[in-house]
């Protein structure tokens, strides 16, 4: 094996030590840490409001977090597969992953969607696709989530049908949709519509979910993306419940009562390196959303005040510098996130920063979790690390610095305007060189990357696409529309488009068009003719 070359890592002074946040770290916590704080924090204990140690009373010692694996390449054949393996080894929730067209609501077929079809996630254009993805999976036994956002309505509304056509009771379907489009705007890309439109569909599927899947989470308010694309912890805390505030300010506004839909509010985090501070960050997290709630919009319903999360281990932390590395990376995030209070997990493989996961490395981020659950000890009492007095006063910190955020974007007029005046992309853009700058002075070490580096390093193997998947989608999504029945389809169409000149609820006629075998292309079109695209503004 080649020599490590041991280069001397720089690092600040004790007094100058910082967190990702730039939250000064002292050499030592007291209790004079905590007492120092001039406003009350509460504590409390797990299960009870403001929820800082755990949204229930027994956390873990009930029931472990879902154990769940990211995953979908190619078309649905080749990611049912992985699903029945995962599975077969122990996963507790399937995770779905979207390629780009199909997050676009582009059909396989159209041009712009050449050479990306099945690239990033499993291409679904219709039923016929949904139904192969879950074939000889029963969607009542397990919990899906789908990170699916400007097309979330359509993808929904083809998982009840394909449950609905394996005669499963679509009232006992658990899962998520992310469906969470204020973060595309601001981090990730994958919007279709203007945002006030695209808030209409959203608070559409709130009200729809509400009667006819009530066990349904039906959004996953992001936090992991904006943070990926280089934010801060504290920042990742204060523009995702900003975003949250938002929703639920929109389902009011539409006459929705906040105690019937706020218990299906769901979070999503990202969990990174800096260890402590991220539990400090979810523990955060929780007694301020608790707080808002109660507080701002009078929630009145405990699980209305509840901030349930899903974490996943950042993706932005893995090197494509000596890989394996990346599991000792994935480890300690998924190590925080559990000592945080998630409820469900995805942990990244080693081999992401150079393709998609092959089999082996997807059964090595899941046995991480099984090590952690299993043979850890983490999960055997609850909120371990409360009490200790960094944690505390992180948490307190962190809180106090996210606070801060919501006030400035309460004084622009909300996150809608913030987000219109380029403010919390900016926020975003200037952590993100703060920290690229770092790490190219040697101030941030990562290692391998910038320090104890290899001259030369084996190649792992990883995971190709067969180029053919593409081309026997293009051919799967033309048989489709040249058998089905042309007149229910036009029919099922047109009423997608008027009711969205309207103002009815658009999830009944989206589930009418998916059973009329309309593409995900063609019923996004149909919105699209109403509603337009949005263009982004570049703020000079």
């Amino acid at each position: 094996m080649p020599e490590t070359k041991q280069k001397t890592a720089v690092l600040k002074p004790a007094e100058m030590q910082e967190t990702s946040s730039h939250i000064t770290v002292n050499p030592l916590y007291t209790s004079t840490d905590l007492e120092n704080w001039d406003y009350d924090r509460e504590v409390g204990y797990p299960g009870q409001f403001p929820y800082t140690r755990g949204v229930q009373a027994t956390m873990y010692r009930g029931r472990l977090w879902t154990m769940r694996q990211y995953a979908g390449m190619g078309d649905a054949d080749e990611s049912n597969r992985r699903y029945k393996y995962l599975l077969s080894q122990g996963t507790t929730g399937l995770s779905v992953a979207f390629d780009l067209p199909t997050q676009i609501g582009l059909d396989s077929d159209n041009p712009l969607a050449m050479g990306e079809v099945g690239k990033v996630g499993v291409a679904i254009d219709s039923i016929e696709d949904m139904m192969r993805l879950f074939d000889g999976i029963n969607l009542e036994k397990i919990s899906t989530s789908m990170t699916i956002n400007a097309t979330a309505a359509i993808l929904l509304a083809l998982y009840i049908v394909t449950a609905q056509r394996t005669g499963r009771d679509v009232s006992k379907l658990a899962g998520t949709v992310q469906n969470d489009v204020l973060k595309e705007y601001i981090a990730r890309g994958t919007y279709i519509y203007p945002p006030v439109q695209a808030m209409r569909i959203i608070t559409d599927i709130f009200s729809y979910a509400n009667q006819h899947v009530p066990e349904w989470n039906t959004i996953s308010i992001s936090g992991y993306h904006m943070r990926e694309a280089g934010c801060t912890a504290v920042q990742e805390v204060a523009f995702t419940l900003a975003d949250g505030m938002t929703y639920v300010q929109a389902a009011i506004d539409a006459g929705l009562d906040v105690d019937k839909f706020a218990p299906r509010l769901s979070f999503f985090f990202n969990a990174h390196s800096n260890f402590l501070e991220e539990v400090a960050k979810f523990r955060a997290a929780r007694r301020m959303w608790a707080r808002i709630m109660r507080d701002h919009f009078g929630a009145k319903n405990a699980k209305s005040q509840m901030l349930r999360f899903h974490t996943q281990t950042a993706g932005s932390t893995l090197t494509a510098q000596q890989p394996e590395n990346n599991i000792v990376r994935t480890a300690l995030q998924a190590m925080s996130a559990v000592l945080g209070g998630t409820q469900s997990l995805h942990t990244n493989s080693f081999d992401e920063a150079l393709a998609l996961p092959t089999e082996q490395s997807a059964r090595i981020a899941l046995r991480t979790q099984q090590i952690v659950a299993y043979e850890s000890g983490a999960a055997q009492t609850i909120d371990p690390l409360a009490g200790s007095y960094y944690v505390e006063t992180l948490t307190n910190q962190i809180e106090s610095n996210a606070l801060g955020y919501l006030e400035k974007i309460e004084a622009m007029g909300g996150m809608l305007k913030a987000i219109e005046r380029g403010f919390v992309q900016q926020e975003i853009q200037n952590s993100a060189y703060e920290y690229q700058r770092a790490v190219d002075e040697k101030q941030a070490i990562v290692v391998g990357v910038n320090s104890f580096t290899l001259e030369q390093e084996k190649p792992v193997p990883l995971l190709h696409i067969d180029e053919s998947l593409e081309r026997k989608q293009v051919e799967r999504v033309r048989t489709l529309r040249a058998k089905r029945d042309q007149a229910k389809w036009q029919t099922a169409i047109q009423k997608v488009e008027e009711t969205a000149r309207g103002t009815g609820n658009l999830m009944p006629v989206i589930v009418e068009a998916v059973e009329a075998n309309a593409t995900v292309g063609e019923i996004s079109d149909a919105m699209r003719h109403v509603y337009g695209e949005y263009h982004e503004t570049v703020v000079i």
